[in-house]
């Protein structure tokens, strides 16, 4: 129960962030077509330096079986999260905007500052395997769905640099490659900003939105209902009755990291996303600004029934 007292309070934390994003906007010393940048900053600097960076560590047996159990867990939810996914589109009419941010989790910018905060920072290599297979599906299976089928090949993919930045960390951890101090220094400095950079990105949306737009509209409560509590929710019954907190040692802290992931708001990657590729920013910002403001309730919620169980 103490980590979900711990959780909310990090979460408030990230949330304040959120409204200093809002109030910028309302005070107009910017707009919110100014986020488009720090979208850009988010998706090409901050995440590629996060994923390199957290894969420079210490060949250690034990590591490697948590590396494995956490990519294994990863792998296996997002399964599940697609099909889910599929059918909700189908029986809920789901456009491809409430079918993206239902599915996806903000499992990196939230979760990582989380991790770190209720575990500690040699926890946070855990949390990784959920955002390495999150980020490959980012680029692939969330693209598809938001700018469609022709605009995604494969010489698209093999050009990106967040799937090159997981390739290269992964290799790295494999041959046990340090890097040198100053350029760990350097992505350790820029991947700080994962999570702050995102809630500032939100702010600034939301703040271009209708405040009746939020509070009216029953279909970003549905959306925000299926990300926050019926996910998750089922999810965790799945995670339980699969026992993999009893796999290794370590396997209960790293189950829960892997999902405590699955928890979280609609992924800001889905706003910055609709933002950059041209298809309904305004909705995914509302639904992010929403489920994040929200989970404040509901992660904390989620996971005392997680610890109860």
């Amino acid at each position: 129960m103490d980590i979900a007292f711990l959780l909310g309070g990090k979460i408030i934390e990230l949330t304040l962030i959120v409204l200093m994003g809002y109030g910028l906007v309302k005070a107009k010393l910017l707009k919110s077509e100014d986020s488009k940048p720090l979208s850009i900053i988010g998706l090409y600097i901050i995440s590629p330096a996060v994923m390199i960076e957290a894969f420079q560590i210490d060949y250690k047996p034990e590591i490697l079986q948590g590396l494995m159990l956490s990519l294994g867990m990863a792998v296996f939810l997002h399964f599940i999260l697609i099909i889910i996914g599929a059918l909700l589109k189908r029986v809920l009419k789901l456009d491809a905007i409430e079918h993206a941010t239902a599915i996806y989790s903000n499992g990196g910018n939230l979760i990582i500052p989380i991790v770190m905060s209720l575990f500690g920072k040699e926890w946070v290599i855990y949390a990784t395997c959920f955002i390495v297979v999150q980020t490959f599906l980012f680029w692939t299976h969330l693209r598809l769905i938001i700018v469609g089928k022709g605009n995604l090949s494969l010489k698209v993919m093999l050009k990106n640099i967040n799937l090159w930045s997981i390739f290269i960390g992964v290799l790295l951890f494999a041959l046990q490659i340090k890097l040198p101090n100053f350029i760990n220094g350097t992505l350790s400095a820029v991947g700080i900003f994962i999570g702050p950079n995102a809630m500032l990105i939100a702010g600034m949306l939301i703040a271009s939105i209708p405040l009746r737009q939020l509070i009216s509209s029953k279909r970003i409560y549905l959306v925000t209902a299926l990300r926050l509590l019926l996910i998750p929710i089922f999810l965790l019954t799945v995670v339980k009755l699969c026992g993999f907190a009893g796999w290794l040692e370590n396997g209960e802290t790293i189950a829960l990291i892997s999902f405590l992931a699955t928890t979280s708001p609609s992924a800001a990657t889905v706003t910055q996303m609709a933002l950059i590729f041209g298809n309904n920013a305004q909705k995914a910002s509302a639904i992010y600004g929403v489920t994040t403001l929200l989970c404040v309730f509901t992660m904390p919620l989620v996971i005392a029934l997680y610890q109860l169980w």
